[in-house]
């Protein structure tokens, strides 16, 4: 069973890691669009609209990754004094309550959106049309990656419930812990100072 969740998580990383490259390629994209509009002034019509295709689909498609991460918004002013088992318990009734639903109507009414933006060949209201029945695609996929991400949360709160303690994640960037970072290079507040 572990080796199942790790590789959930696992997908949903390099799911993650791969299209956070639409950065590099938005930041291209706007670039070239300032620098069209204003030094050769010739403004494309299409460029907003891949724009904003572009961080839809990046946000999107994050939202696994994310999970899997642990960072989406939680109330942590509480939950972080929590003993496992009660973030578990926490987690768990949130799960089922609030996540599944929601991600199963995401996932159905994007699947249904997608279709119907297919069927009549949706295109964007500019002078040079973008077809967008791509973009509605991205829609259902990220939440059935989503969903699956999910379930890999579900047997954790399980497992946690059983065990007493959180079972073993997929590591990947951490933000800064300051004081780990002073013992780490034995550094104290007072030599920082001089």
């Amino acid at each position: 069973m572990k080796k199942l969740l790790l590789a959930v998580d696992r997908l949903s990383t390099w799911i993650g890691q791969a299209f956070a490259w639409l950065i590099v390629a938005l930041t291209g994209l706007i670039s070239w669009e300032v620098f069209s509009r204003y030094i050769l002034n010739a403004p494309h019509d299409w460029n907003l609209d891949a724009q904003l295709m572009g961080y839809g689909t990046l946000f999107m498609m994050a939202g696994a990754y994310t999970l899997a991460k642990g960072g989406h918004v939680r109330g942590d002013v509480l939950y972080g004094f929590f003993q496992p088992r009660t973030q578990a318990t926490v987690d768990l009734v949130l799960y089922i309550v609030f996540f599944l639903p929601g991600i199963v109507a995401l996932t159905w009414a994007g699947w249904t959106y997608f279709q119907d933006a297919l069927a009549i060949r949706e295109s964007t209201f500019s002078a040079t049309p973008l077809p967008l029945y791509p973009f509605k695609a991205v829609i259902p996929v990220a939440g059935l990656l989503l969903l699956l991400q999910g379930l890999v949360e579900i047997v954790r709160c399980v497992q946690c419930l059983q065990q007493g303690s959180w079972p073993s994640r997929e590591q990947d960037v951490e933000e800064v812990d300051v004081d780990k970072l002073k013992q780490m290079v034995h550094a104290d507040d007072v030599g920082a100072a001089r």
